[in-house]
């Protein structure tokens, strides 16, 4: 069932969202050649708490998942494509680099996500990582009222197979609201003309490209990591997106 939010309710999401910015701001800055990835949670962790708001990540056990998510962020590096776990890796110079981090405040949550690399840049890395803007950049231009959830996945997945990128299948977007997940799902990619958008419907709209072109990718041992089959490196970008009728509402901008 997909929840209406009242024009309230979004803006108590706004602030959840805004943490959430706030949180992925700091890691990033916080990310160095030598950070440790368990560092980075420590550093969204300390943003949650001065901001008084919880973590949906924390403790998150899906009915696949063999353990509770043990952080407050995704850290995935190079060949992972989401849900890596923060553990004492130490970022090298090129790693690429995307965090996942979420925020609950006042009973509302959001979500988003950033891609970036440490040190120097790989050319191959920087336009992958510009093509995941890009595609989130189409899938919110498409979340508008009176659009469906088919035409944001038709935005998105003509961004990144135009730039001949791969779209990790049964991964994509969903709806946020009270929790994490809810309905309505938003792929990666399909065809235009399914699931109306209405005023108040709120999506997390995020696209995940995987550098090589294949589609292809497994569950790493932790049972959490998602690992591209060919280790080629991957990208993630994310916004938790509000639709209105006065255009789409990004609530976890900074």
């Amino acid at each position: 069932m997909v929840e209406i939010k009242t024009d309230a309710s979004l803006d108590v999401m706004r602030a959840a969202g805004r943490v959430v910015a706030q949180a992925l701001t700091a890691v990033r800055e916080a990310a160095a050649v030598g950070s440790t990835l368990r560092a980075l949670d420590e550093t969204a962790r300390a943003v949650l708490r001065e901001a008084g708001a919880g973590s949906p990540f924390l403790d998150y056990h899906p009915d696949w998942a063999p353990t509770p998510f043990p952080a407050v962020i995704c850290t995935s590096v190079n060949d992972a494509i989401v849900h890596g776990v923060p553990d004492g890796y130490r970022l090298h110079d090129g790693d690429l680099v995307s965090i996942d981090c979420g925020a609950a405040l006042d009973g509302w949550v959001g979500d988003a996500a950033i891609s970036f690399t440490v040190g120097r840049a790989r050319p191959d890395d920087v336009r992958l990582i510009d093509t995941a803007n890009e595609a989130l950049e189409a899938g919110i231009a498409a979340a508008v009222v009176g659009n469906r959830i088919g035409d944001i996945a038709h935005a998105i997945g003509r961004v990144c197979r135009g730039a001949g990128y791969g779209i990790p299948d049964g991964f994509g977007g969903h709806g946020v609201g009270r929790t994490m997940h809810e309905d309505p799902g938003v792929p990666n990619e399909g065809r235009p003309g399914r699931g109306m958008l209405r005023h108040g419907m709120v999506l997390a709209i995020e696209p995940m490209l995987i550098g090589s072109g294949t589609d292809r990718h497994f569950t790493a041992h932790d049972g959490w990591t998602i690992r591209t089959l060919d280790s080629s490196r991957a990208s993630h970008a994310e916004h938790t997106v509000a639709i209105t009728d006065e255009g789409p509402r990004i609530l976890t901008a900074l």
